[in-house]
C-alpha cells in the first residue's frame, strides 16, 4: 500500500505517473483542504478536485485546473448580475461544487461527498481530506489577513508574504483513516507540492506530523523546488516570507523529522552533501515533469529501494 500526501497540480501530475506502475486501489492520497473557499454559496475544494479530476482524466492539462473543453457561461451570467468572478469556475466544475454542497448541507462529511465525486468520476483511487473540519489557510500581507485563494488568485502572489496562518488547526482533526493509511503503508510519498500552504497544511493537522514520524513505513519526499525556484506556485515567496532558504535543502530541512529519503533534481545535485548532513538518503534525478514519461521515471525513482 501506498499512501501520498498531495497538493493541486505538482502532485497531480506525478500521481499520474505513479498510477502507469501500481494499481489505483493500491493508493490513498491525503490532500489538502487548507485552499477550501465558499464561493457563491458553495463550497470549493480546489485541491480535491484538481486531484479528482486529473486522476478520471478530465482536467485541462494547460491550466492545471478545472474540467478539459469546459464553458464559463454560468460564469459570465454571475458577472453580468454584479458578483465577482475572479475564481473562475467552469460549468461543469460549477456542477460539482453544487453537489458538494448540497451533501454537506445535508450533514455529509467531506470526506464522503469525496468519495462519491470520485465513485461517479471512475477514480478508484481513495482521496483522503486531510480533515473534514473547517480549516482555512490565511496569508499575511501588509494590510492584513486574507485567504490564500484571494492571495493566489485574485492577487495574483504579487504581496510579499508576512506570515502563514491556519484558521482552525487548533480543532481540526483528521479525517477517518488518514492516521491509518500513514502508518499502516509501505511508502508515503511527500508529493512536490508547496511545502508551507500545501503539505506544511496537512502537517499541521494535529496527530498527522507524529504519524510520519512514527510510522514504519518509508516516507520519500520530492522537492518543489528546483534551481532556487518553484516550478509552479509561490513557494519562494513563502519560504522567503517565513525565513527558510528558497532551495531543495530548505524544503529538507522543513521535513527533516519524518523524512527518510528526499528525491532532488539534477540541477540540484550539490546540495546534496548538505541535506544529507540532516540524515536523509538523497536521490538525485530529473523532477521537472514535462512528459508523462518523465512523471512515470519520476515515480520509478520515488518507489526504488
Amino acid at each position: 500500500m501506498i499512501t501520498a500526501l498531495a497538493g493541486g497540480v505538482g502532485a497531480a501530475r506525478f500521481l499520474t505517473g505513479l498510477l502507469k506502475i501500481v494499481k489505483e486501489e493500491d493508493l490513498s492520497v491525503i490532500v489538502n483542504t487548507g485552499d477550501d473557499i465558499e464561493m457563491f454559496g458553495l463550497h470549493i475544494s480546489p485541491d480535491i478536485d484538481i486531484v479528482a479530476y486529473t486522476l478520471a482524466g478530465i482536467v485541462d492539462e494547460e491550466k492545471g485546473w478545472g474540467v478539459r473543453g469546459d464553458t464559463f457561461q454560468g460564469l459570465e451570467m454571475l458577472k453580468k448580475l454584479g458578483l465577482e468572478t475572479w475564481f473562475s469556475l467552469g460549468d461543469k466544475d460549477l456542477a460539482t461544487h453544487i453537489f458538494r454542497t448540497e451533501l454537506l448541507k445535508k450533514d455529509f462529511t467531506l470526506s464522503e461527498v469525496t468519495n462519491k465525486i470520485c465513485h461517479a468520476l471512475g477514480v478508484n483511487v481513495k482521496l483522503l481530506p486531510m480533515t473534514n473540519d473547517k480549516f482555512e489557510t490565511r496569508i499575511i500581507v501588509e494590510e492584513g489577513s486574507i485567504h490564500f485563494e484571494e492571495y493566489f488568485v485574485k492577487r495574483g502572489s504579487k504581496e510579499k508574504v508576512l506570515g502563514v496562518e491556519f484558521a482552525g488547526s487548533a480543532n481540526a482533526k483528521p479525517a477517518p483513516e488518514v492516521i491509518d493509511s500513514i502508518m499502516d503503508s509501505d511508502i508515503v510519498i511527500i508529493c512536490p507540492s508547496n511545502p508551507i500552504v500545501s503539505i506544511g497544511t496537512i502537517l499541521s493537522v494535529d496527530g498527522i506530523r507524529d504519524a510520519l514520524r512514527k510510522t514504519r513505513s518509508k516516507v520519500v519526499g520530492i522537492s518543489p523546488i528546483v534551481a532556487g525556484a518553484p516550478i509552479k506556485g509561490p513557494a519562494d515567496k513563502m519560504l522567503r516570507g517565513l525565513g527558510f532558504e528558497v532551495s531543495a535543502f530548505g524544503v529538507a530541512r522543513i521535513y527533516a523529522d519524518f523524512l527518510d529519503t528526499f528525491v532532488i533534481d539534477d540541477l540540484d545535485s550539490a546540495e546534496r552533501s548538505d541535506i544529507e548532513k540532516l540524515g536523509i538518503r538523497v536521490k538525485v534525478t530529473n523532477t521537472v515533469m514535462k512528459t508523462l514519461e518523465n512523471k512515470i521515471q519520476l515515480a520509478k525513482v520515488v518507489l526504488e529501494e
